[in-house]
C-alpha cells in the first residue's frame, strides 16, 4: 500500500519537512570538543547558541546575541568576577552575563545610574553531559530556566571512552529528510555500491523483527545479512542491533563474543534546511587496532553518498512534491512520523508520552 503526504491540520502538527520537535535532548557535540574558557558558536533549531565549558570545567550555553546591540557573545571572552564566579563578557561594549544568561554588568553605567543588572538576561539553555557527549534541551518555552524532566539517552556498550572513529557533515536537508534517509533500509544497494559491502546486483528478501523502545524502535538483535560483507572484518559470529530514537539518534550495537562496536549517528538540525550529520564509533575490537584507516574511509565514503543523494533528492523537493510512503520499506519512516506527532501531543497536553510503534516484522528486499 502507497500513501502520499499531505499538509496536515495544526492539531496534527506541521508538514513533513517543517518544524522541530521541542522538550527534548539534542546531540550539540563531544565532551572532548569543549575546551576550558573557549567559546564556541553554535545554530541548533535556527537559534545560535554559545555552548562552552567554564576554567573549572562547567559546561554552560546561552543564546549567542548581546540584548544591547546583538552582538555575538562567542566573540567576546570568558572573564572572572570579583566573587570568583564566572562571566562572558561581550566584545561590543564589555557587557557580561553569567553562566546563568543573567547580567551580572554594564561597564558605561555610572555611580548614580540606578539599574537593576540582574534583571537583564539571555536565554539559558539546559546543557547535560553524559558518556563522553553533551546534550542541548531545547524548549518549547523560550523563558523556560528550569532543569529538564527527561534525562539525555544513555547508550549501550563501550560508549564514553575515546571513539575509534568521529566524523561530521552537513547535510543540506530538514532534519526529517535526513532522518528518513538514516533509516531507509532500500537505498543501500543503488546509493552504496563498494564491492567491499554490497552491489546491485546482491538483492534478496529480508525479513526483521521491530520492536518499541524509549522514544523510539529497535531492529532487534539478529545475525547481519549475508550480503553485508563488511561485518566480516569482525570475524566469529556478530550479532546486530539498530535502534533509533527521536529527535534524531540512530545506533547499531555489534557484538561478536565478548567484543563489541557500538556506532552512533546523532543528527542535529542546525536550521530548517540544513542538518549535521556527527558518526562515532566505539569498540574494544581488535579489527580496530589494524584496520582503523579502512574502516574510517568506507565510513565516510557511506556519509558522502548519503549527503551527494541528499542534493540530488534536493532537485525533486525544491517543487514541493507529495511524498509516497510504502509498506514495508517505508514502514520506519511512517514510525518515525508517528513518534513526532504523539511526543509533541504528550507535551502539549502535559501527560506522559505514550509509544505508538507496536511490535511488527518487516520485509523488504535489497
Amino acid at each position: 500500500m502507497a500513501e502520499g503526504d499531505s499538509k496536515t491540520s495544526p492539531a496534527k502538527g506541521p508538514r513533513f519537512g517543517e518544524g522541530f520537535l521541542t522538550d527534548i535532548w539534542y546531540f550539540a557535540a563531544l565532551s572532548s570538543d569543549l575546551k576550558p574558557g573557549k567559546l564556541q558558536r553554535f545554530e541548533i533549531l535556527g537559534e545560535p547558541i554559545l555552548i562552552g565549558r567554564g576554567r573549572k570545567g562547567q559546561a554552560y550555553a546561552v543564546r549567542d546575541i548581546c540584548p544591547h546591540r546583538a552582538a555575538p557573545l562567542s566573540a567576546g571572552k570568558l572573564t572572572a568576577e570579583a566573587d570568583g564566579r564566572e562571566s562572558v563578557e561581550c566584545p561590543y561594549h564589555g557587557w557580561r552575563f553569567g553562566l546563568d544568561g543573567a547580567c551580572t554588568a554594564i561597564p558605561s553605567l555610572v555611580a548614580d545610574q540606578a539599574m537593576d543588572v540582574s534583571k537583564i538576561k539571555v536565554r539559558r539553555f539546559p546543557v547535560r553531559e553524559s558518556q563522553g557527549l553533551v546534550f542541548i534541551w531545547m524548549s518549547a518555552d523560550p523563558r523556560f530556566d528550569g532543569e529538564p524532566d527527561i534525562d539525555p539517552p544513555v547508550f549501550p556498550g563501550v560508549v564514553g571512552g575515546k571513539p575509534k572513529l568521529v566524523d561530521r557533515m552537513e547535510f543540506d536537508a530538514h532534519i526529517d529528510h535526513a532522518v528518513v534517509g538514516l533509516m531507509d533500509p532500500a537505498h543501500g544497494p543503488y546509493v552504496h555500491q563498494q564491492w567491499w559491502w554490497r552491489s546491485a546486483k546482491s538483492q534478496h528478501e529480508k525479513s526483521k523483527p521491530f520492536e518499541p523502545r524509549e522514544a523510539g524502535f529497535a531492529m532487534v538483535r539478529h545475525e547481519p545479512s549475508k550480503n553485508s560483507r563488511a561485518y566480516a572484518i569482525l570475524g566469529g559470529q556478530p550479532l546486530t542491533e539498530i535502534t533509533f530514537r527521536i529527535p534524531g539518534l540512530r545506533w547499531e550495537h555489534v557484538t561478536v563474543g565478548k567484543r563489541q562496536v557500538l556506532s552512533l549517528t546523532c543528527l542535529t538540525p542546525l536550521n530548517a534546511s540544513r542538518t549535521k550529520i556527527t558518526q562515532i564509533v566505539w569498540s574494544d575490537h581488535p579489527a580496530f587496532w589494524f584496520l582503523q584507516p579502512l574502516i574510517a574511509a568506507g565510513a565516510r565514503a557511506f556519509l558522502r553518498q548519503d549527503g551527494d543523494m541528499v542534493n540530488l533528492q534536493n532537485e525533486g523537493l525544491r517543487y514541493d512534491p507529495s511524498l509516497l510512503w510504502i509498506d514495508d520499506a517505508d514502514r520506519q519512516a511512517k514510525w518515525y512520523q508517528q513518534l513526532k506527532r504523539e511526543w509533541a501531543q504528550s507535551r502539549r497536553e502535559g501527560r506522559a508520552f505514550v509509544n505508538p510503534v507496536e511490535p511488527a516484522r518487516l520485509r523488504w528486499r535489497s
